[in-house]
């Protein structure tokens, strides 16, 4: 299965801003992305989408998305909104467990792990014949990437998805290629 992982275009908000699963906007035009993207990306394929709107707005450029809850970023719950800054101590019980952790409210890293994973089982059992492009955002796109490269979970974050850029592996029943990243 030839794989291409798109995280969305830059999101409209002020930096250091905790966003999660917050529905915001892009502050790059989703037609300009596609039109970057596009001579990168097979001539047809299956297209999936996180809904949030930072997502949906540049899947929908790119085609029809299959919109799918389990390929939105982790729910930060509490934290949706705030200024890092604001959230203060509580950030140092994150940094000490980036996988177990979850803001009030939200999610765990694990949690996200499960959902994005149990998303990537369906579409290896479903075998689509066509090439897969997945628009999502850093926190899921970092699982799948991960998960298939068979690098351990505390060693995904190393893998920095830059918004509106392609990232292609070739998952072969021999195991995965990394074709390139960040493009």
């Amino acid at each position: 299965m030839e794989l291409h992982l798109i995280r969305h275009p830059r999101p409209a908000i002020e930096p250091g801003i905790c966003y999660g699963q917050l529905d915001i906007g892009i502050a790059e035009a989703a037609p300009k992305v596609a039109a970057r993207l596009h001579p990168l990306l097979p001539e047809s394929y299956e297209l999936h989408a996180s809904p949030l709107m930072r997502a949906r707005m540049l899947a929908d450029e790119l085609g029809a998305p299959r919109l799918d809850g389990r390929l939105k970023e982790i729910h930060f719950g509490d934290w949706e909104g705030r200024a890092f800054d604001d959230i203060g101590k509580a950030i140092d019980d994150w940094v000490a467990d980036p996988l177990g952790f979850h803001a009030p409210g939200g999610e765990s890293a694990r949690e996200m792990t499960a959902r994005v994973l149990h998303w990537l089982e369906e579409l290896r059992a479903a075998a689509p014949a066509a090439p897969v492009v997945v628009v999502a955002h850093g926190g899921p796109l970092r699982v799948l990437a991960g998960h298939l490269l068979g690098l351990p979970p505390e060693r995904w974050l190393g893998l920095a998805f830059d918004c509106g850029q392609v990232t292609r592996l070739d998952v072969e029943s021999w195991g995965v290629a990394l074709r390139w990243f960040n493009r």
